[in-house]
């Protein structure tokens, strides 16, 4: 069974493989950090976020991130360079380790549900039928107000 981690990560259970779920790559084992697997790019902050004021007469005070306390890493599948990634950091980090699952309890927890292989539409973004907001979720039940619309 394959879970979905993130827009484009999935781990599949059976094989315990971080994937691609772009192309269908397999990374590396899921109990490892999937940045490891990844193509990486180091990004000078000042090209993504361009300084706001001159740099020559204002260097400190310019909305930019420093190069030199700031990098910002981006990380590629290297089959399909789907962006997978992309974080702040200090330069010369290594990558963080942000997405770890005790995947003994993830099989336990996905062996009694179905395979979901699109993400988006769960059940806590379904709107009752009976609902009318004229297209605007209003963030509480009918049935709080006597079922009256």
């Amino acid at each position: 069974m394959k879970v979905l981690i993130t827009e484009y990560l999935r781990i599949d259970l059976d094989t315990e493989q971080w994937e691609c779920r772009h192309c269908g790559r397999v990374h590396g084992p899921a109990r490892e950090n999937y940045k490891k697997f990844m193509l990486i790019h180091a990004r000078n902050p000042q090209e993504v976020h361009r300084p706001l004021l001159n740099p020559e007469l204002y260097p400190a005070y310019n909305f930019s991130p420093d190069p030199k306390v700031c990098a910002i890493y981006e990380y590629y599948c290297p089959d399909c360079a789907t962006m997978i990634e992309a974080e702040y950091t200090v330069p010369g980090h290594m990558p963080l380790h942000d997405i770890e699952y005790d995947i003994d309890a993830l099989k336990v927890q996905w062996s009694t549900r179905e395979e979901i292989t699109e993400g988006g539409t769960g059940p806590d973004n379904k709107r009752p039928a009976n609902c009318s907001t004229h297209g605007h979720h209003h963030g509480h039940s009918h049935a709080q107000h006597g079922g009256q619309a």
